[in-house]
């Protein structure tokens, strides 16, 4: 049956492939066709009608009449929305909203809509056709699913309309058949407590040796999921073995029950799990799934410096990145395993894209997607059926080059990943492709880092502050500072440049075991929601690892502003 149920999906993903890959070939038409008929969905709305969107026929009209603007254009509308008020942006009712990270500012409601969700559903289909035929081509069977999320809402608005992230808000309007896929009954993701859900997901995969695939939103979300593994292993085997429930999880009586009479004693299966920890001292997914074909996580941005530490847990399973998208929108479809590049999501929105050089500008000029150069930067702009109009995302994505008439782009990091101590503008991509060199050469692993400003001059000094994996050791401080000095002098040539007279030496900090866990819990406290949590690696906030405690600082000789 399970055999049956993976095929019939593989083939209907396999069929919404095909038809992406006709549609790259007319880009242009089908991106024009796409925008006359929002148009014409939205001309009636309030904000169509303030913007004349009944009058627009072109895109350079569009282009024209309509500002590039961030969220902060939208925000009047979205409020009317959140206090029920229809037919404000959208012309479809909503069903929910998306709450962002807030990793911008200020956290920005999002408007769901049938019609906007579909288009999040069409290229999740896509995107499942390409990860079906990698994994045919890899001779890696699909199966069965992990994926340690929740499907409650967070809250609700004054009107009651519920919001949550977008990954909660998708899997919470999952359809019956594709529920089928996670490897356990849907009503785990409905747990309250995140530790107990952590737990529930991982006791239900751990049943099914045969587990085939695992999700996480972000990289360092499935390296939270390996540590709760290795740490509640013993626990969950006992569970296995004797077909109970650890009693002291926080688990709703009602669900308790029915989860009860669904975990039925396996002994073979515990007593396997026990002889890999008595060999290997420890319990990884590699170990306790030797079957799994691959990992479906973002891809992009901070992902690369996360991915270092997968080989341990996971072996040379291979990654696939899905879908590229946020709560504001889909922007592309992934195409293989272990690739970056997405290609555009044309049937998901309308795109433009603003060149680097026009970063700055008030009202920057903007390119449609067929005429963006590929190894150049940009930022990405989004008209969509959540009734966002020439939006300004704030993504930085490179181009890596096209298929057919849509480009395949790169996402390097939002905008604010940026630090300066003068004027150097060092970005999150820098930083990581620093710390991914350091690791090699020094053979170390972090648990985590992030790159700040000290408090104590101007201009300030970068603050390197890491955390050592559990049983890593650094012998020499100083040397990884000067190679890390060295390294972002290549990696930068204007921090090369202020580095000669204006930015003084860098300083280093190893922070207690278990700082970022702090900082975790820290942010979720905070109200950032646990499946949208991302560290910054670099921040121009001095404040942001306040209270979390130094275990040994490193300074280079002649640590001193330099005299100018």
């Amino acid at each position: 049956m399970e055999r049956l149920l993976f095929k019939g999906l593989a083939a209907v993903m396999r069929r919404s492939k095909i038809k992406f890959l006709r549609q790259v070939e007319e880009a242009p038409s089908v991106q024009e066709q796409f925008l006359r008929s929002l148009l014409h969905r939205h001309q009636s709305t309030a904000f169509g009608q303030e913007h004349g969107l009944a009058d627009i026929q072109t895109i350079d009209q569009f282009q024209e009449r309509l500002p590039v603007q961030s969220y902060s254009g939208f925000r009047p509308y979205t409020q009317r929305m959140s206090m029920g008020e229809p037919n404000v942006l959208t012309a479809d009712p909503l069903i929910y909203f998306n709450i962002s990270s807030g990793s911008t500012g200020e956290k920005k409601l999002i408007p769901v809509t049938q019609r906007s969700r579909q288009a999040l559903a069409n290229a999740s289909r896509t995107s499942i056709g390409f990860a079906a035929d990698a994994a045919l081509r890899n001779g890696r069977p699909l199966g069965k699913m992990l994926f340690p999320l929740s499907s409650n809402a967070l809250g609700h608005t004054p009107s009651g309309i519920p919001y949550a992230p977008v990954s909660t808000s998708d899997l919470r309007l999952t359809n019956p058949l594709l529920r089928q896929v996670f490897t356990y009954p849907f009503e785990v993701f409905q747990i309250s407590d995140t530790a107990a859900r952590t737990y529930m997901c991982l006791l239900f995969a751990l049943r099914n040796a045969s587990l085939r695939i695992i999700s996480a939103t972000f990289p360092v979300s499935a390296l939270q999921m390996c540590n709760y593994l290795e740490r509640h292993a013993e626990e969950m085997i006992q569970d296995l073995e004797t077909g109970k429930i650890a009693q002291g999880l926080k688990l709703e009586p009602e669900l308790r029950a029915k989860f009860e009479r669904q975990c039925s004693a396996v002994p073979a299966r515990a007593a396997q799990l026990r002889h890999q920890i008595s060999q290997h001292g420890r319990l990884t997914p590699h170990l306790a799934w030797p079957d799994l074909s691959f990992m479906i996580t973002a891809r992009g941005g901070t992902s690369n410096f996360y991915f270092e530490r997968f080989p341990e847990y996971f072996g040379d399973m291979p990654i696939f990145g899905g879908v590229y998208a946020c709560a504001e929108g889909t922007m592309g479809v992934h195409q293989d395993f272990n690739t970056d590049a997405a290609i555009l999501s044309i049937e998901s929105g309308f795109y433009e894209f603003i060149p680097e050089d026009q970063w700055e500008v008030d009202n920057p000029k903007t390119v449609l997607p067929w005429d963006v150069t590929v190894g150049d930067r940009y930022r990405i702009v989004l008209t969509n059926y959540a009734g966002f109009y020439r939006y300004d995302l704030g993504d930085v994505v490179e181009i890596a080059g096209f298929v057919g008439q849509a480009p395949t782009i790169i996402f390097r990091h939002r905008r604010g990943g940026v630090m300066s101590s003068s004027t150097e503008k060092t970005t999150e991509f820098q930083v990581i492709q620093v710390m991914q060199i350091l690791q090699k050469t020094f053979q170390l692993a972090l648990e985590n880092f992030c790159i700040t400003l000290s408090k104590d001059c101007i201009p300030s000094h970068y603050l390197v502050n890491i955390e050592l994996a559990p049983g890593a050791v650094l012998p020499d401080p100083e040397t990884f500072l000067q190679r890390f000095d060295d390294t972002l002098k290549d990696v930068s040539a204007f921090y090369a440049i202020k580095r000669r007279d204006q930015i003084p030496l860098p300083r280093l900090r190893i922070l207690e075991p278990g700082s970022f866990e702090h900082l975790r819990q820290r942010m979720v406290q905070q109200g950032i929601a646990e499946s949208q949590l991302k560290f910054p690696h670099v921040t121009e906030d001095r404040n942001f690892l306040d209270g979390l405690s130094v275990q040994h600082e490193a300074r280079l000789a002649g640590d001193r502003l330099p005299q100018l």
